[in-house]
């Protein structure tokens, strides 16, 4: 399978940012670093595990030297080798516990993005899902003080989640397919 390179991979992913998580709202607090700039993106080359891992390693580093007034959150993008959801599960498990093993447990947070994301309890074809589905697999640093700040700053951040599946259910699998077709028109 042909991978796309490392500008369109970057295209599409800016692309699903506006359009989704943006542009439908998903996360309340992504508009801000987005337009400002203050988003690391960074695309693995790599199809290894161990490929993966140090590409994680190295944005991690620079996500923690960098300034948050410069650097708030980074996307790693992986593009080779976590086609399949559990390879990809299997992979968030081992990225979790490098955040462990270097101490920056409660520092920094993995969110979880995946073309095939299924929430556990979910039929493969809930809208729901979209909720975390991406043009590529990736994993977003996110530092958690940044997070503490903006959730404070949020009336019911605990209703986000309901929210974006409710909204997701009410646009369906067509509109969503819709907006994928935007999507991947933006790599072209």
């Amino acid at each position: 399978m042909s991978h796309p390179d490392t500008a369109t991979v970057l295209r599409l992913t800016r692309a699903w940012l506006e359009t989704f998580v943006i542009g439908l709202n998903l996360c309340p607090f992504a508009a801000t670093p987005y337009r400002q700039g203050r988003i690391a993106y960074a695309v693995c080359d790599g199809a290894s595990r161990e490929a993966i891992y140090r590409a994680f390693l190295e944005s991690l580093n620079d996500l923690i030297l960098a300034d948050p007034r410069q650097i708030e959150t980074a996307l790693l993008i992986a593009p080779q080798g976590l086609d399949g959801f559990e390879d990809y599960l299997d992979t968030l498990d081992l990225l979790e516990q490098a955040v462990i093993d270097v101490g920056l447990d409660g520092v920094i947070q993995v969110a979880s993005f995946h073309p095939a994301y299924r929430f556990d309890d979910a039929p493969m074809d809930d809208p729901a899902n979209f909720t975390n589905r991406s043009p590529f697999p990736m994993f977003h640093l996110i530092r958690e003080e940044g997070l503490a700040a903006a959730l404070e700053s949020y009336p019911s951040p605990e209703s986000i989640p309901q929210r974006n599946i409710a909204r997701l259910r009410e646009l369906g699998i067509a509109g969503i397919e819709k907006l994928m077709e935007s999507v991947r028109a933006s790599g072209e």
